[in-house]
């Protein structure tokens, strides 16, 4: 009788264990994917601070040439 307890208590015990690894996984994720939109948001900016300069350097070029 005592090996069928200890077998259950060591599968609850383990089913416990892979439970909160799960939520430990669960939190770094959410808080990976708020970094990655973060990134991408800052990303975005930049490119469109760029698509700017550029469009304001192709005018500035229009206006040295001859």
């Amino acid at each position: 009788m005592l090996w069928p307890m200890l077998a259950i208590a060591l599968g609850f015990l383990g089913l416990t264990v892979l439970a909160v690894l799960a939520v430990r996984v669960f939190v770094e994720v959410r808080r990976l994917s708020g970094q990655v939109d973060r990134a991408s948001r800052m990303i975005a900016e930049a490119s469109g601070d760029l698509e700017r300069a550029a469009g304001d350097l192709a005018r500035a070029g229009r206006t040295v040439r001859p």
